[in-house]
């Protein structure tokens, strides 16, 4: 029975190679887009997911009063083993991106920027294990070093042991050198991926709890009640901050802050100190990917009822020679299964085909023939599920037509059905048009963010990578006077930061009595100017003003207004315990991006409490700009001896555009979803137009009797469709305002919703349907009556 029922289904679907193409095609290129955003969620939620420990590890952060933060000190993570036996272990890391560090062996020469220190507890804890297993540094050994397998092999392309290996750390003629251990696997899919790792007994040693730059990580043990341990901690961590403390406005603060405990499975997504947009545009992928393949569902049962007409004689023929409808059914849900089959198979092709171009987009390496793949149980799945879901519907229909109607040429479905399969096709539309909205209103947001006033000049801004201290402003002025003389460099500067988005420091800082954390960013003389930001009251740092590199202060207008300071310049604010005069006010700009609300900073050219300063910038003529280079390249090791020749730059317009790749991922994968979803709903409107059509055949016949003109019948046959769609717009557009306006509520600077979308998207999908609607009932409204009315 099964080999005929085979036999059966496969002649139908040749018969029928129109219909079954687009049936499958439609349904592969759906269930493709679902395989890949199935890959790229599974990747996106298993970071770590290798470490043994992974559901007992924690990041110990602070929470003060004005802000949240990972960064805490190096003493909290040895009280905190010493005084709870549930933390099994406790260890604390540091990572410096700011600056790239040359090693060197002989003329081959690596540029690393994620070198991890992390104290030997640490690296326990996150399973950080280098070839040969984990040492503990011992004697005078204070630290060993590793690289990862990659820079070990351009440094030492002949080596086959893991033995210690001397390099040279900077130029040529700096005569630093150190021991590299051996070589370390980076885990690139873990948030701990690195150039190589520094693991040493102790590292911050000697630092007390003001030194907040450090992540403090601990490994509790199974079944600890966390929220109880976080409460211990941050009782701990202020009695800590407390201690010899006798100013009772300090004292008020300290009581102020506390301790919050996020684990390790947060850290990818959505860190409790962090920003969470890259876990809602993955909730956002997936719920495309889901959309996607339930409209290819519906798609796949309109059309195989469409195809009812051309089974109902094959029905009555075998109701009346016997078969009962559970034959009937297995038998149509046997052809369904091999079409979803053939689809599942397709779309391993197509995914297969478009995943260089989806791994070049979101920046991942996925593939999909992987022994640890998870598709290879998922896809049997879900290859079961589309074809119940898709299958089910169109095989009760089509096993339970009336033989005596069907074999006279006569039958119709319930009223119950119609409502079904149009609540389907208005379904199809609904989401089509909320992904045309959704696409209009991201392409407005990230049009609206490309040519914004940011606030500064990033074009014509050089950021030059380099690794000299320059916290004295009489050791840059040397190398500022180099600069200037090379031709078209109009200016330049150091800092401890550039404006790419990357989070400052952070200090408490007091105004008149109030004390409030702000941002901090170290500058030098030209800062401003070389970045072109607008100055509103005052004036900028000058070498014309010897105390300006002593205790002058420039604040942004976000900082007066956090303060409510009135006639700030001129005025004291106390920090790092500096008093710092007020000299200027510049304008907020927005160097976190358009995500985050600009924060209250305070610039100063001497902060005891700052950071180092490395970022050089320079703003060179457009029309010079290649010569500029070139020059400063060769001149370099005249310039900067300590960065000798290894000369690396980038361009600051390049660095800040770099904030809207999330966005710009996002916005592709919605027009490839708007066009998939318009495509798959077309072909439901195509499916369900000539099932509308074959069913009103006789009636079309009957009106061009009476005279009605191939206008009024195309009137008629798209009357319903129209309302459909009209219908489907209706009901989508509150849907789509929900959704596009909570997601432009997570951009701190963002358009207002626009009403143009709305309007579009119901003009294409109107316009869609009747072009698709008049090309299908074309051949009933040119068709013969009497083919039609024969049997009558």
């Amino acid at each position: 029975m099964f080999k005929l029922n085979l036999k059966i289904a496969l002649r139908n679907l040749w018969r029928n190679l129109g219909i079954t193409a687009i049936n499958i095609g439609g349904l592969a290129i759906a269930l493709a887009a679902f395989i890949l955003v199935a890959m790229y969620f599974t990747f996106e939620t298993s970071f770590d997911q290798t470490n043994p420990n992974y559901e007992n590890i924690y990041v110990v952060g602070r929470i003060e009063p004005d802000f949240k933060t990972n960064y805490t000190s190096p003493p909290l993570a040895k009280v905190i083993k010493q005084n709870f036996p549930e933390v099994e272990n406790a260890g604390i890391t540091k990572i410096n991106r700011s600056w790239e560090l040359a090693i060197k062996n002989g003329k081959k020469a690596i540029f690393t920027k994620n070198i991890l220190q992390a104290d030997y507890n640490a690296a326990k804890i996150l399973d950080i294990n280098p070839i040969g297993g984990l040492i503990k540094p011992s004697g005078d050994v204070e630290r060993l070093t590793y690289l990862n397998v990659e820079n070990i092999k351009t440094l030492f392309p002949d080596k086959k042991d893991n033995k210690p290996e001397m390099v040279s750390y900077g130029s040529a003629s700096s005569g630093i050198t150190g021991t590299i251990a051996g070589a370390i696997i980076n885990n690139e899919h873990s948030n701990f991926s690195f150039d190589g790792v520094s693991i040493g007994n102790e590292i911050g040693k000697g630092e007390t709890y003001g030194y907040n730059n450090y992540n403090t990580f601990i490994q509790v043990k199974p079944g600890t009640d966390v929220a109880n341990l976080q409460e211990k901690i941050t009782n701990l961590y202020r009695a800590e901050l407390l201690k010899g403390e006798t100013d009772l406005k300090t004292i008020n603060e300290i009581k102020g802050v506390s301790i919050f405990l996020d684990p390790l499975a947060n850290q990818h997504l959505k860190p409790k100190a962090g920003n969470d947009t890259p876990y809602k545009i993955l909730i956002s992928l997936s719920v495309l990917g889901f959309l996607i393949l339930v409209i290819a569902c519906i798609n796949f049962t309109n059309l195989s009822i469409a195809q009812a007409t051309k089974r109902a004689k094959e029905v009555g023929i075998k109701k009346v020679m016997g078969a009962y409808r559970l034959q009937l059914t297995t038998q149509f849900l046997t052809e369904i299964f091999i079409q979803c089959l053939v689809a599942t198979v397709m779309a391993m092709v197509f995914a297969e085909s478009a995943l260089p171009y989806f791994n070049n987009l979101f920046q991942v390496n996925l593939t999909l023939w992987h022994a640890d793949n998870n598709l290879f149980w998922q896809l049997p799945l879900v290859l079961c599920l589309i074809t119940i879901i898709a299958g089910i519907y169109p095989a009760l229909v089509l096993s339970g037509f009336k033989p005596a109607l069907v074999l006279k040429g006569n039958f119709s479905t319930s009223k119950q059905s119609s409502w079904l399969r149009n609540g389907l096709l208005v379904f199809q539309f609904s989401i089509a048009v909320i992904f045309i909205i959704g696409l209009f209103i991201i392409n407005s947001q990230l049009k609206y963010m490309r040519s914004e006033d940011l606030g500064f000049t990033a074009n014509q801004v050089v950021y030059v990578k380099n690794i000299s201290y320059f916290n004295d402003p009489a050791k840059f002025k040397t190398i500022r006077e180099k600069l200037l003389k090379i031709p078209g460099v109009k200016s330049a500067t150091v800092a401890t930061d550039v404006p790419d988005g990357s989070g400052n420091g952070a200090n408490g800082y007091t105004f008149e009595g109030q004390q409030k954390s702000l941002d901090f960013v170290d500058v030098d003389f030209d800062y401003f100017e070389t970045l072109n930001i607008k100055l509103k009251d005052g004036r900028f740092f000058s070498p014309k003003f010897s105390t300006d590199t002593a205790n002058a202060a420039v604040i942004n207008e976000s900082a007066v207004a956090k303060y409510g300071m009135k006639n700030p310049i001129g005025k004291t604010i106390r920090g790092c315990e500096t008093d710092y005069k007020i000299v200027g006010i510049a304008k907020d700009f927005k160097a976190q991006g358009f995500e985050s609300t600009i924060l209250p900073t305070i610039y100063t050219i001497k902060n005891p409490c700052g950071n180092a300063k490395t970022q050089i910038m320079l703003k060179i003529e457009e029309s010079k700009m290649a010569d500029a280079l070139a020059a400063l390249k060769a001149k370099w090791s005249q310039i900067n001896p300590k960065d000798g020749e290894d000369f690396r730059y980038e361009f600051l317009d390049d660095l800040y555009g770099k904030l809207f790749k999330k966005q710009e991922q996002l916005q592709s994968a919605f027009f490839a979803a708007a066009l998939l979803t318009i495509f798959i709903a077309i072909l439901g409107l195509f499916a369900f137009a000539k099932y509308i059509t074959n069913g009103r055949i006789k009636e079309i016949a009957v009106r061009k009797i009476l005279g009605a003109s191939d206008i009024q019948i195309f009137k008629l046959i798209n009357s319903s469709f129209f309302m459909m769609v009209l219908a489907a717009n209706v009901i989508s557009w509150p849907v789509a305002y929900i959704l596009t306006k909570k997601w432009l509520e997570t951009f701190a600077y963002r358009i207002d919703l626009p009403v143009l979308p709305f309007i579009s998207s119901a003009l294409i999908t109107i316009l869609l349907t009747v072009l698709t609607v008049s090309i299908q009932a074309k051949k009933a409204v040119k068709a013969n009556p009497v083919d039609a009315l024969k049997y009558e």
